[in-house]
């Protein structure tokens, strides 16, 4: 009977993740350009076997010259053939991921057999009504993809510690995370090496050696494809648009230093001020930033995209939880080597960008921390359980403690369905899929037409809401040059030009052609025939004739 009632408690939680991640998931927040890219190389990849630019099922996606790891592309190319270029067909499979993820959580906590029954069902009621979790859940991100394929893959490998033939299949899971996120990249190696650190006397015993070699030259033989490219274009491109490194502020801070002396260039001021120092302390400044209590229970990321306003990415009564979990952790470390193993490796690809703390690059970040949660919420509740001898005031304690929770968890959603894309008008393409279809219907009969670049790529944005031929376009644009942060773009295709739009000193640029600017960008008494709103109420674009 308790096992009948456990596995009704996980469903209606697995339940209860599916509605908060699928619920409007097609209308809302609107679609942001990497979604639209990954829809339409899906979508060109079963008209033409080539993605947007040309390339033949690669494992990297040119898009914006960003080169995206191929794992989302080819988990959407099967919905994109089912159900048609869309937004459901973009997202759908991000929701997918997020609700066995739940699923995953709840068998690592189990697996984890840290003597608390519990905890497992509270981890996985945590995660499903995660602020953090349902964000990247509710949209085409890959690293949604990585994060269950690690939270699954270390699963297997905790279990495979008592039957080492899981082992095989942890490795599996954990490479192939491999091709979904840049962030898995580092994350994956280093708990490799950290988890054989850990279970050496298991995973090298005598009994296991021959299975650990040979799961090791199936994790290489696996990687094969992604060596062959991965120190080219797509993986130096997207580090040299984002890395630390990229960012040359140390270097002027390295030079105003030394010039505070008299012999700038001395021996001694070069071993002081020198790049190595300064790199090791933006690289530690952003590492410590994703424990700040700001970015974890205040206000979260700085990026408008990747936050619900006035929350941090957990709720405020999490931090309570986290201190007694994480002070019950250490007096067992040993049991809980995989889940501090990784809470503390994954800040680190996040670290070594110049956008820090970073919600996206840390997301896997989650499942530690909500494992962690959930262990120091079962401890409080253990705790009243056994100390408050009066049914009724245990009742109240209980009552009260679950009151604050429904309570955050009904505040983050009245802010994530009523104020985030109005308190952050544009941290999502909100209005544009209202401007092809006024240009679809209402101007096809006009020559040119000039779209605005205020708003990020929007081309992509064009093609995928147009449906336009892949192959037609793959043989009919040029792909510019990459700007400041490694980013290249489509300036036009077939009669769409997308520019910076200067209708006060351009004006006669514009003539016979229809133009679609910002409200700042179209000057007072030009000739608007239509502005365009976003679902938000938002007044995003004016067209001229």
């Amino acid at each position: 009977m308790k096992l009948i009632n456990k596995n009704i408690i996980l469903i209606l939680i697995l339940l209860l993740a599916g509605i908060l991640r699928v619920y409007q998931l097609d209308v809302y927040p609107a679609l942001n350009a990497d979604e639209a890219s990954i829809g339409y190389d899906a979508y060109s990849l079963i008209e033409t076997g080539k993605d947007q630019h040309g390339n033949s099922w690669p494992i990297h996606f040119q898009s914006f010259n960003d080169y995206k790891p191929g794992g989302y592309v080819y988990a959407v190319l099967p919905f994109v053939y089912l159900f048609g270029l869309n937004e459901w067909s973009v997202r759908l499979p991000g929701a997918i991921f997020g609700i066995f993820t739940v699923l995953a959580v709840y068998l690592l906590a189990r697996e984890l057999n840290v003597g608390n029954s519990k905890l497992k069902i509270v981890s996985a009621l945590l995660l499903a009504i995660s602020p953090w979790h349902i964000h990247f859940s509710r949209g085409g991100w890959e690293v949604n993809m990585a994060t269950f394929l690690i939270t699954l893959g270390l699963y297997f490998f905790v279990k495979a510690q008592r039957q080492m033939k899981y082992l095989v299949i942890s490795v599996l899971l954990l490479t192939l995370s491999l091709y979904t996120y840049h962030a898995a990249r580092v994350i994956v190696p280093l708990l490799g090496l950290g988890l054989l650190a850990i279970y050496r006397k298991t995973l090298l015993s005598k009994d296991n050696l021959r299975l650990s070699v040979g799961a090791a030259v199936f994790v290489f033989v696996l990687v094969v494809p992604l060596m062959s490219n991965f120190f080219g274009d797509a993986v130096s491109s997207r580090a040299s648009g984002v890395s630390i490194l990229a960012d040359r502020g140390y270097i002027d801070r390295i030079n105003e230093k030394r010039g505070r002396h008299d012999n700038p260039s001395s021996i001694v001021n070069r071993l002081i001020y020198n790049r190595p120092k300064e790199i090791a302390i933006e690289f530690g400044k952003n590492y410590l930033e994703h424990f700040w209590g700001d970015f974890l229970f205040i206000s979260g990321d700085d990026i408008e995209r990747n936050k619900v306003s006035e929350f941090g990415q957990l709720y405020m009564w999490q931090l309570f939880a986290l201190v007694v979990g994480v002070v019950a952790v250490v007096k067992k470390q040993k049991e809980w080597g995989v889940v501090v193993l990784w809470l503390l490796l994954a800040p680190i690809p996040a670290a070594l960008t110049f956008q820090s703390p970073h919600a996206l690059r840390a997301q896997s970040m989650i499942i530690p921390l909500i494992i962690l949660s959930a262990l120091g919420l079962c401890i409080v509740l253990d705790f009243i359980k056994r100390k408050v001898s009066s049914k009724t005031l245990r009742t109240i304690f209980y009552l009260a403690i679950s009151l604050v929770i429904v309570w955050d968890f009904s505040r983050y959603l009245h802010n994530y369905w009523v104020h985030m894309s109005k308190a952050y008008p544009y941290s999502s393409q909100y209005g544009v899929k209202e401007l092809v279809s006024y240009l679809a219907n209402e101007q096809s009969h006009e020559k040119n037409i000039i779209i605005t670049t205020r708003y990020d790529q929007p081309y992509i944005l064009f093609l995928f809401y147009l449906k336009y031929p892949p192959k037609q376009f793959q043989n009919d644009h040029v792909l510019s040059g990459r700007d400041e942060y490694g980013f290249s773009t489509v300036p036009t295709f077939d009669r769409y030009e997308f520019r910076k739009i200067n209708y006060d000193t351009e004006w006669s640029l514009y003539q016979n052609s229809v133009v679609a600017g910002t409200d700042e960008e179209i000057v007072e008494g030009a000739n608007v025939i239509k502005n365009i709103y976003g679902t938000n109420g938002f007044l995003y674009f004016q067209v001229v004739r």
